[in-house]
């Protein structure tokens, strides 16, 4: 019996000396929680007030106890989100341990209804966690409205985009190599914080003067409004091809529309037209030895250029309006560069066909063009355009050069010609051009031109 009792001694000595060593905590600033994501996604697509649930499992891989001074949702109260931990649900909890080697789990709430239009598209908040004198935060990110949201997916076959639901980007899009997405008048694509839409395929963005296509930020708040780099842009890679954007807004991103190469068809690579590219954080059309055939398109409001094509390329640019007006930066860059040069592996031959457009801004030099490399050849045909320049290279061909077009009121982005403007009736014949029925027959704002034009995209008659 003696023996028994002291072997049972033994065991629960052990025992409670095991557990003495299971609850000692550490205070090392080094010792770290881990989670098993590192932000919590909802990506549930609500129809109907309701909520859901995810789980967070916080791993403790030290070997002494970590406690958790305290453990709550930034936005505290009035967070759309709330935590359950150990069966009591709250928005904060205090002295949560975590033994050496063991994981607990965390359960995250939200509660919406995503058919309040008080509710931005994306409701995000974090958990917040204390210890041994740090902070670690995990994001929480739900969906607030009813919409179509896509979170890094890539579009693989030809697939067709309307006007019901707006589209949210949540991170990117990819449109494939030989897939085409296709936009329907008045679709609305907007993006969250850093995303992107990659064309590699096909973009057919074919909007109407009703109904514009609207790329944009997700956030919508009237503060947000006329805020620059809220998203990333356009990217239209080197295996996209036949792209046609008409009749869009494109605007409060960092670079409104990128494209890097040629085309590799007869077709342009982008025709752009009707459209409206502003709030630009850099740039409002970004070309890398590529090509661009833009028509009736006006361009403002951008941190460093409205267009700048480097490495060469081909342009074919009429009756667009390049307004280089800030309001939020001020800009040194000229609003319209080219360039046949990139770097000193990096140049080529330039083409630039500029007709009936106006460039205009706040800076005395807004049309540049800039040889740089011996090995190339820079050819252009700059023809009944107004420009703002320090060149004299372009006093001919038609040109009005820096003579003020008379904006009706560009402090308030009203690029309008008064009567009395300069570039009134001074617009080269167009009927013969391939794109004059189709496109160039009526300004951005519908009405039909008539011979002789304005210069720019608005026709005054």
């Amino acid at each position: 019996m003696r023996k028994t009792l002291l072997f049972f001694s033994f065991i629960i000595a052990a025992f409670l000396s095991s557990c003495g060593k299971d609850e000692e905590i550490t205070v090392d600033a080094n010792a770290v929680l881990n989670f098993s994501k590192d932000s919590v996604l909802f990506d549930t697509v609500f129809t109907s007030i309701g909520s859901t649930s995810r789980r967070l499992q916080i791993y403790n891989t030290n070997e002494k106890a970590i406690n958790i001074n305290n453990v709550r949702l930034a936005g505290g109260s009035a967070s759309a989100f709330s935590l359950n931990i150990n069966g009591l649900a709250s928005t904060e909890t205090a002295n949560l341990k975590i033994n050496g080697t063991d994981s607990i789990n965390l359960f995250v709430k939200v509660n919406i209804n995503p058919t309040s239009q008080n509710l931005p598209f994306i409701v995000q908040d974090s958990i917040l966690f204390y210890y041994n004198g740090k902070k670690q935060s995990i994001p929480l990110v739900a969906y607030g409205q009813n919409a179509v949201f896509v979170n890094g997916n890539t579009i693989k076959e030809n697939t067709i985009w309307d006007s019901k639901l707006p589209y949210i980007i949540y991170k990117s899009v990819t449109v494939a190599k030989d897939a085409q997405l296709t936009l329907n008048p008045g679709t609305k694509i907007l993006f969250h914080g850093n995303s992107t839409m990659a064309i590699k395929g096909t973009l057919i963005a074919n909007g109407s003067k009703k109904d514009s296509i609207v790329f944009t930020s997700d956030r919508l708040e009237k503060m947000y409004e006329n805020e620059s780099g809220q998203w990333n842009g356009l990217h239209f890679y080197p295996e996209s091809k036949n792209s046609n954007i008409n009749y869009a807004i494109i605007k409060n991103a960092v670079a409104g529309i990128t494209v890097d190469s040629l085309s590799a068809t007869k077709n342009p690579k982008l025709l752009l037209s009707n459209s409206i590219i502003k709030n630009m954080q850099v740039v409002g059309f970004l070309g890398y030895q590529t090509e661009l055939t833009a028509f009736n398109n006006l361009f403002y409001n951008c941190g460093q250029y409205l267009l700048y094509g480097v490495g060469g390329g081909k342009y074919d640019l009429k009756q667009n309006t390049f307004a280089g007006y800030n309001i939020d930066y001020v800009r040194k860059t000229p609003a319209v560069y080219f360039s046949d040069y990139i770097s000193n592996t990096q140049a080529g031959n330039l083409a630039i066909e500029l007709t009936n457009n106006l460039i205009w801004g706040q800076l005395n030099d807004e049309f540049v063009i800039e040889k740089k490399n011996t090995l190339t050849t820079i050819s252009s045909s700059i023809k009944h355009n107004l420009l703002k320049t320090l060149s004299t290279n372009y006093n001919a061909g038609g040109n009005i050069i820096n003579t003020d077009p008379l904006f009706v009121e560009p402090s308030k982005f009203n690029f309008n010609l008064n009567k009395a403007s300069a570039a009134q009736n001074k617009g080269l014949d167009l009927s013969s051009n391939l794109y004059f029925n189709e496109i160039l027959k009526k300004d951005l704002s519908g009405k039909n031109r008539i011979f002789p034009y304005e210069l720019g995209c608005y026709e005054n008659k």
